[in-house]
């Protein structure tokens, strides 16, 4: 995949880590073993799917995603099924986001913050039952990342 470039500060700059690739993230789920690779892959093709500007990388240690900024990592740690963290960037922004910016009918998001919502599904046929609606918030949210 190509490497995207983000505007920071102004400038642009260009995502060159080597986790930023979806490599990375291929690297990662096969050095952890973990209990729902099967989930976590399939919400990386919903993820991927919803705009060919959407790209993977590992950030905080767990597969992410990024358009210009990450927007979206998925919860490695989530006790019940699996969950993903969409938030507009690694720091804080003052940004015209929250519950009143995200059309979200079937309540998919629980908010942390005006900036960070969480979305969990509790297996497969969860994941794939409730993807129209999640690649709908998705498509959403990318406009602020």
């Amino acid at each position: 995949r190509p490497q995207m470039q983000h505007r920071h500060r102004g400038t642009m700059t260009a995502h060159k880590s080597k986790a930023d690739t979806a490599q990375a993230v291929d690297v990662l789920l096969s050095s952890l073993k973990h209990p729902a690779t099967a989930e976590i892959q399939m919400l990386r093709a919903i993820v991927c799917e919803v705009s060919p500007s959407i790209q993977e990388g590992v950030k905080w240690n767990a597969p992410s995603f990024r358009v210009d900024e990450y927007f979206a990592t998925i919860n490695l740690r989530e006790k019940q099924g699996v969950g993903v963290v969409l938030h507009f960037g690694a720091k804080v922004r003052d940004v015209a986001a929250g519950p009143e910016s995200i059309d979200d009918p079937d309540k998919l998001l629980k908010w942390l913050a005006k900036d960070r919502a969480t979305v969990t599904f509790s297996g497969k046929d969860d994941i794939a039952a409730r993807k129209p609606a999640f690649q709908a918030v998705l498509r959403q949210w990318i406009r602020f990342a």
